[in-house]
């Protein structure tokens, strides 16, 4: 990406635009010494609709119709009272074809969370580029340790063996907060890759080798909030940019008050405007110059970078309302593009109001726009289930049971991302003392029930962490992504008896799933869990798939009659992991702590 600049300017945002969007109406900021005290016209015959100007002098907002103006180079002048004229070039580039109809993400798919700077170092020349704060340092737990696009890019391969056909990766742009930079929510360039990851280009390239591998590539992208290193932070566009009280006000992280009907104005208002924390300043979504300039930047990295979709973090911290332009003015221009938003709730009515189209949220005339949803519930059901050996009346499988008992209140509950950990909790693995039997059963639920399965770096191979102990300790590098790593888990030969019993299992399942449309689109019937035992079917008119989890300690004789409705005829099922075939007419037994997957014949 290049642009020339006029010497009296030092930015213009968006660096340049697409011809032929739904949305004609483009508003450019150019940022300069006094730049509002200039008059601006533009060539082409463009028309300019309106000319904002801030309290700030070094600001200007010149919004211009684009519709019918074909991709082509034009010019604006930019004319004071003094006479004193400059120009300044810009571009309207040529979209894809069929850009506006891509395909994003769904639940036919398994997407791989990884953090660069600690998955793979592909590139140590750009180890501490550019870096005016944090170098890179391996040493210090919560520093730079040098992962970087590059490394993305020479183990895609790898991420394919696993059966993954999406990666979302956590923030890319540009973050130069002076401490735990890696990764990267504290942004200080939102059109700049940081240089320490690569370059806008190398980001580009790593769509393009994605995609000719079918595969997707989601931004990690963020509304509510900036770093305190962001460029605008020194000269902030107008006091409204961003949220700002008296004195420094942290929001109280009660999101409820945002559809609470008893909920008091104050607390309100800390929820939506107070900081996350003080190097993060909130985002006013309320000033129409700020959103609009968020859905742009959106809007340019999805064709810039030929995106497939986004994750949106801390969905619902921002204003409602302007987060839901945002999400609207995105999927107006991409009617098929998919969203997934934080929402981290404690309950499924609670977060099923985010989801577009809530029959919940209508009742406040609200409507997000959001398709779909993080399902954290779930993830809080098997952060502790498989610890419970006893199936009682809350304890055990039945968490996981009473969670999809309210998949009714969702308006498209295959539109959820599912998962068992992520880069913000403790490690799967370390929750259940690296208890492989308990890996299998997490990830057999995840491939086979409803919903978008997620897993996060290292599960495949059995990686742990502790949260308490900090979130460097979620967060550790991936061995063999660095020269010099003794363990290499990224190849075959490198891998220990442990960590390819964890690859295997998880690569044959998951690679497995890629096939099954019961499964990515099909029904689902559950049963009641008895001695803690959970059956339920996935199905279509043309497959069904049985799933049997043990839980407890000991080998299960399970009666089959119970399931008659969804067996029907079928006389034998396949285990999709041992490749043995059970006879589902009358009873199977089951080990302990122990899943089949079995294919009805």
């Amino acid at each position: 990406m290049s642009l020339t600049l006029n010497a009296q300017i030092d930015k213009i945002e968006p660096p340049f635009w697409y011809a032929g969007m739904q949305n004609p109406e483009l508003q450019i900021l150019f940022y300069g010494k006094d730049i509002s005290q200039y008059q601006v016209t533009v060539s082409n015959g463009i028309k300019i609709t309106n000319v904002k100007r801030t309290e700030n002098s070094n600001y200007i907002f010149v919004t211009i119709d684009t519709k019918k103006v074909a991709a082509s180079d034009f010019v604006f002048t930019f004319k004071n009272n003094n006479k004193e004229t400059f120009t300044q070039k810009y571009s309207l580039r040529q979209r894809r074809e069929n850009s506006a109809q891509r395909k994003s993400f769904d639940s036919s798919d398994m997407m791989y969370l990884l953090m660069p700077d600690r998955f793979a170092n592909g590139n140590r020349n750009n180890d501490s580029e550019n870096a005016t704060q944090e170098k890179y340092n391996r040493e210090s737990p919560g520093g730079r340790h040098g992962g970087d696009i590059e490394g993305i890019i020479k183990n895609l391969d790898y991420i394919a063996e696993l059966g993954a056909t999406t990666i979302w990766s956590t923030p890319l742009c540009e973050d130069n907060d002076a401490r735990h930079s890696y990764h990267t929510y504290g942004q200080s360039d939102v059109y700049k890759i940081d240089p320490r990851f690569g370059t806008n280009a190398d980001y580009v390239r790593l769509a393009a080798e994605m995609h000719k591998r079918d595969m997707k590539l989601v931004m990690d992208y963020v509304t509510n909030h900036w770093g305190i290193e962001h460029w605008m932070m020194k000269d902030l566009p107008t006091k409204e940019w961003i949220n700002q009280f008296d004195t420094y006000t942290q929001t109280n992280h009660k999101r409820t008050v945002i559809h609470d009907t008893n909920a008091a104005e104050i607390d309100k208002k800390v929820a939506i405007d107070g900081w996350f924390v003080p190097s993060m300043p909130d985002l006013n979504l309320k000033n129409p110059l700020t959103l609009k300039y968020l859905i742009q930047n959106a809007i340019w990295w999805i064709e810039y970078a030929d995106l497939d979709g986004f994750r949106v973090d801390t969905y619902n911290y921002s204003d409602p309302k302007g987060i839901a332009k945002w999400t609207k003015s995105i999927t107006d221009e991409y009617p098929n593009f998919n969203i997934v938003g934080e929402v981290w709730m404690q309950s499924q009515a609670q977060m099923a109001y985010w989801q577009k189209d809530s029959k919940i949220a209508e009742i406040q005339n609200y409507n997000s726009y959001l398709p779909s949803v993080m399902d954290f519930t779930l993830y809080e059901a098997t952060s502790k289930a498989f610890s419970e050996d006893e199936g009682t009346w809350d304890k055990g499988v039945v968490k996981m049971y009473d969670n999809f008992t309210n998949d009714f209140l969702y308006p498209n509950i295959n539109n959820m991302l599912i998962f068992v950990e992520n880069h913000d909790t403790n490690r799967f693995n370390q929750t259940y003392g690296n208890d492989i039997r308990k890996y299998k059963m997490a990830m057999t639920l995840m491939a086979t029930v409803r919903g978008i399965p997620q897993l996060y770096y290292g599960s495949e191979i059995g990686m742990a962490g502790d949260k308490n102990k900090g979130d460097a300790d979620i967060r550790q590098d991936f061995p063999g992504g660095w020269e010099g790593d003794q363990n290499n888990a990224f190849i075959k030969e490198g891998r220990t008896p442990g960590q390819s019993d964890y690859f295997n299992f998880t690569s044959k399942l998951f690679n497995w799933r890629k096939t099954k449309a019961a499964v990515h689109f099909g029904k689902m019937t559950h049963y009641i869990p008895e001695n803690n035992i959970y059956v339920y079917f996935r199905y279509n008119k043309d497959e069904t798939v049985m799933v049997l989890m043990n839980n407890s300690n000991e080998t299960k004789t399970v009666n089959t009659h119970r399931f008659k409705e969804n067996i029907k005829d079928f006389k034998t099922g396949k285990d999709v992991i041992s490749e043995l075939t059970f006879d589902v007419t009358n009873e199977i037994i089951i080990e302990p702590k122990s899943v089949l997957i079995l294919e009805l014949k």
